[in-house]
């Protein structure tokens, strides 16, 4: 009855709320005159007009002084005193109107009376129905809530879920022992041990993790142990990324992936960190993508004298000019193809590093865009080296990936001729040369990771390409973290490897971000699920699972995360032939040509035989 009447239209309530307030009104003055004479009252012929005018008159104030538009769910006390003021109004009026009525045999007494009781039915009814509404109708609608954490920033969370109207906190779990079973705020703290039979028996919809302290590892161990319950799961951040250190409901995130396939986080080698920044003016390509932008924070981080964010994408630059908001980057809209605004940039600015990360990287579209994933990332890296020697640019990073190894699609080639070129091309340069080659990172513009919370926001499917495919996942700061230590180690061209850690079985990640999502995965084992994972076939060019080294061959570094491939490179003079066929092959726009002279310059290449250019 009371869901129903909630969903009313806003005219239908307020007509409700009119006729309540005409009968209350009636029974306020009814009371009043039967209180003063002692006995129950019924009205004579010459008193009975005030009974039928006291309604009108109410409603007319009441109209006037805005009790019909406030919401009573959210009515709170500062309400209730304005709206004793325009009862008092109302009841003055009336007063005013007996008085001037020359109604003698009225009592004085009674208009004084009649205010009092119209201020308690009055409000009296809008508390009850606040009272009813919240605890009937909403608490339907709220979540059940389990706090883990039951130390300040937990007991600041159970405040700020209190206040809400759509979350209720029934729960405490805390590892700590001593408090075990005691009483919080009325709630009762459990041990860890008890979280199954907790969350069973009180039906928790939300577990929320408020250990800001905690542990990379220890958070990991939780959220491991909470994916089984198919139960959303929220944390929040270090105490010091929160601002006041106050913690409030716009604190709570969702739990990342990173929570999860993270890794135990080396200390990186100062040194390497500052070599090629500290006081340096650093340019990045691709500076507003997911890599390029992280290189630029942590530029600013390490000290950079001034960063040139180079990116042909206006929106992106904006958007990593307007986060950094400092006075040190200089945002420049410009192409890589630009080889002569390239060249201005790097003079103008006296530019010492460079970190060449821009690069069309996802692999389907460049199977269909053949011509223009090599025009971009092989002949604009080109552009970005020649133009890196001739001004004597100091160091020269270039972003690689894994998929130049044994590459099966026209991006990885791209990017393994670029490692050729810039191998041979730093023999004969004063620029320190270095080749950073990894795999996916988390929550990169390229990563499934976007991808999959995008689908199962909009309720599945999520869309899997092979059940076995597998592939290695770094955090985005930890891989920039690396790349820049690498970055400082090369001299002549040499191929750098980070460390992914293990391999990721595709469909297990699927799995787990379903179910810490609070929903269950939908399958013939369990038909009612919520999200289903469809299985649709690799897409051109894809593999089952990426490597780092074409030779099976690399040695140490100084740091333990980074490796040094040793790699047969083809000699330049083949190469150098090659590379002039292939340029003709792309002006002249020949597809299979392209591809051939592909395979002659990169042993074992397996490109797909489709057509890999959509205007051919």
């Amino acid at each position: 009855m009371i869901k129903n009447i909630v969903l009313f239209s806003r005219t239908s309530k307020k007509f409700i709320l009119c006729l309540t307030d005409s009968f209350l009104v009636i029974l306020a003055l009814f009371l009043s005159f039967s209180l003063r004479l002692g006995e129950w009252y019924i009205p004579s012929d010459n008193i009975r007009y005030i009974f039928l005018i006291a309604p009108f008159l109410a409603l007319i104030i009441f109209s006037i002084f805005g009790l019909y538009h406030k919401l009573i769910r959210y009515l709170k006390i500062e309400t209730f005193f304005s709206d004793i003021k325009t009862i008092t109004i109302y009841s003055f009026l009336l007063g005013l109107l007996i008085y001037m009525s020359y109604l003698d045999y009225v009592p004085r007494s009674v208009i004084f009376l009649n205010w009092i009781i119209t201020i308690i039915l009055i409000i009296g009814s809008r508390l009850t129905a606040k009272s009813f509404l919240t605890d009937k109708f909403l608490n339907e609608q709220k979540k059940n809530i389990a706090i883990y954490g039951a130390g300040s920033a937990g007991r600041q969370l159970f405040s700020a879920l209190s206040e809400s109207d759509k979350f209720t906190p029934i729960a405490f779990f805390d590892d700590d022992l001593d408090i075990s079973y005691h009483d919080l705020f009325g709630v009762k703290v459990y041990p860890r041990q008890d979280v199954d039979k907790v969350i069973e028996q009180k039906n928790i919809n939300e577990v929320y993790i408020a250990i800001p302290s905690i542990s990379p590892d220890k958070k990991r161990k939780i959220v491991n142990y909470l994916e089984k319950f198919n139960i959303g799961v929220k944390t929040l951040p270090s105490f010091s990324a929160i601002a006041d250190g106050n913690i409030s409901l716009n604190d709570l995130k969702d739990i990342s992936i990173d929570d999860i396939l993270g890794r135990k986080r080396i200390t990186p080698i100062v040194e390497l960190l500052s070599k090629n920044i500290k006081n340096k003016v650093v340019l990045i390509t691709g500076a507003g993508g997911s890599i390029g932008s992280e290189l630029a924070r942590q530029a600013l981080r390490r000290d950079a004298k001034k960063i040139i964010l180079y990116e042909h994408n206006e929106s992106s630059l904006y958007a990593i000019d307007k986060e950094l908001n400092d006075s040190r980057i200089i945002p420049l809209i410009g192409s890589i193809h630009d080889k002569k605004r390239f060249a201005m940039a790097l003079k103008k600015y006296k530019v010492k590093t460079v970190y060449h990360a821009a690069a069309y990287k996802h692999v389907p579209l460049v199977e269909l865009n053949g011509f223009e994933g090599i025009k971009n990332n092989f002949y604009g890296t080109i552009n970005c080296v020649d133009c890196s020697i001739e001004e004597k640019i100091e160091t020269f990073v270039y972003i690689s990936t894994d998929k130049a190894v044994r590459p099966t699609n026209l991006m990885g080639a791209s990017k393994r001729i670029s490692e050729m070129y810039i191998h041979h091309a730093s023999k004969s340069a004063a620029t320190n040369f270095s080749i950073v080659r990894f795999g996916n990172v988390l929550g990169s513009s390229g990563s499934v990771i976007p991808l999959f919370k995008e689908q199962i926001n909009n309720g599945g499917p999520i869309t899997l390409t092979h059940k076995n495919i597998i592939r290695y996942f770094m955090t985005i700061s930890e891989a920039v973290e690396l790349v820049i230590q690498a970055g400082a180690m090369g001299e002549n061209g040499e191929i750098f490897l980070l460390d992914m850690g293990k391999p990721v079985l595709i469909e297990d990640l699927a799995k787990k971000m379903i179910s810490l999502s609070g929903l269950k995965v939908k399958d013939k084992n369990n038909p009612d699920g919520d999200i289903e994972i469809k299985v649709i076939g690799l897409r051109p060019g894809e593999k089952l699972y990426e490597e780092l080294l074409v030779d099976n061959c690399a040695i140490k570094t100084i740091h333990p995360k980074i490796m040094q491939s040793q790699e047969k490179i083809m000699g330049i003079k083949d190469y150098e032939k090659l590379i002039i066929d292939l340029k003709a092959s792309v002006n002249s726009n020949n597809i299979s040509k392209l591809k051939e002279i592909l395979s002659l310059l990169i042993p074992g290449l397996s490109l797909s035989k489709e057509n890999n250019d959509l205007l051919k």
